[in-house]
């Protein structure tokens, strides 16, 4: 059981004294519902809230924006906001990876630069990682970038660049040492991306969605002193922004999960889909695969706390990923043995109209899908983004059990 500090429940009781003050009179009524006026008024108006009561980005340093919370004030800021169902305004790419990179590798500059920006949501991030070619093997990536004087000349292609329609910036990890060992020829550049040498091109999914991009470098610039953590160090860089990625959520990661199963058993029990008893056994399967996954954030945040070297943690933080990545997919495949043909019809799923976890585009008239249909759908992917299962178990048996390497291929790298 976590032990939560004297300071930590200061903090508790401060951040829920400012949500009631500051959330819709209502929103604690279960049965308040915003019209969509009233939702596009929130929308709008929150994120400069959360900013001016100092939210954004809490666990900063002061003197980069942040309140300085500590880790332990942070996982209770992640509670208190999901116990009261009220949004975390966040760009993903910036308040997440870029800004906690930045505050790690970053220069001075670089951060006086960035992180003010990102702290008011004046900026917008993609990321740029991925190629054809080089998905989970990062280490591969052929884009290049040339330095021209004051400039990076950067050429290449990248892919499922969510969001890369609509960014300011890209975190680009590029090639600029093509004579060294692929891990040790890569930087991490800055590129802005509203530039003539960027083409973005979005990539329709099946639900119709078109978030994810496919990215064009043709002799795109970008300032100099846009390397952070230094010129051909950015294999370091990057697993510091994937580790970021990866490690997010300790006590309320689960959460989105386990509202999707009080989803299923409800419409279980209503189609009498309860009665069978191989739906009974996986909807308990998942649900104990929630729990691992709730105990394992459990875990890894008392050994952070701690400062401890755990190997099973450290085990955990190689696994995880590919753990609740294969559950979710089952859980989908479950949820439309549940619904069955209604999981067809675009109004499926709970009456709000959205399920959980799924913040997706608006999709296209001539492709219709419910929230939960679309869910269904990226749950496909999620096996594939953030490391693929296979590539991850490959890191747990050579780097966790250490199990002889893999064999490669005769002439191959």
């Amino acid at each position: 059981m976590l032990t939560y500090t004297p300071e930590a429940e200061a903090r508790r009781e401060e951040i829920r004294a400012w949500l009631k003050e500051n959330l819709p009179p209502k929103w604690f009524d279960k049965s308040y519902e915003m019209t969509s006026a009233e939702r596009k008024a929130f929308n709008d108006t929150w994120p400069d809230k959360l900013f001016a009561g100092g939210w954004i980005c809490a666990t900063w340093p002061k003197e980069y924006g942040g309140k300085g919370l500590s880790t332990l004030e942070g996982v209770v800021l992640a509670e208190e906001f999901a116990n009261a169902g009220a949004p975390m305004r966040a760009d993903f790419f910036g308040d997440t990876l870029v800004g906690p990179t930045l505050l790690q590798w970053g220069t001075e500059e670089q951060k006086k630069e960035f992180l003010p920006k990102i702290l008011s949501g004046k900026m917008r991030w993609c990321q740029g990682f991925s190629e054809p070619n080089s998905g989970s093997d990062l280490a591969s990536v052929k884009t290049t970038a040339v330095l021209d004087g004051d400039e990076w000349i950067i050429n290449g292609q990248k892919v499922w660049t969510t969001q890369g329609h609509h960014a300011d910036y890209c975190f680009l990890l590029t090639r600029t040492d093509k004579d060294s060992p692929k891990h040790k020829g890569i930087s991490y550049l800055l590129v802005p991306m509203k530039q003539p040498g960027i083409e973005v091109r979005g990539i329709t999914q099946p639900d119709g969605t078109a978030e994810f991009c496919e990215v064009f470098f043709t002799d795109a610039r970008c300032p100099k002193d846009n390397v952070v953590g230094g010129v051909n160090n950015g294999w370091k860089v990057a697993n510091s922004t994937l580790a970021f990625e990866r490690g997010m959520s300790a006590t309320t990661g689960y959460r989105r999960f386990e509202e999707e199963y009080k989803l299923f058993v409800a419409q279980a029990k209503v189609n009498g889909k309860i009665n069978d008893a191989s739906i009974r056994q996986r909807l308990m399967k998942y649900y104990a695969k929630i729990q691992i996954l709730r105990y394992n954030g459990l875990r890894s945040l008392g050994s952070t706390l701690a400062g401890t070297k755990d190997f099973g943690v450290i085990a955990l933080g190689a696994s995880n990923k590919m753990f609740w990545s294969e559950m979710h997919q089952s859980a989908m495949e479950l949820a439309l043995d549940i619904y069955g043909p209604y999981s067809m019809l675009v109004d499926t799923g709970p009456e709000s109209g959205t399920w959980p976890g799924a913040l997706r585009d608006k999709r296209r008239a001539n492709y219709p899908a419910s929230p939960m249909m679309s869910s269904f759908f990226f749950s496909r992917s999620e096996t594939i983004w953030g490391g693929t299962s296979q590539i991850q178990r490959n890191i747990v048996g050579e780097r966790v059990l250490a199990l002889p390497k893999e064999p490669k291929p005769a002439g191959g790298e």
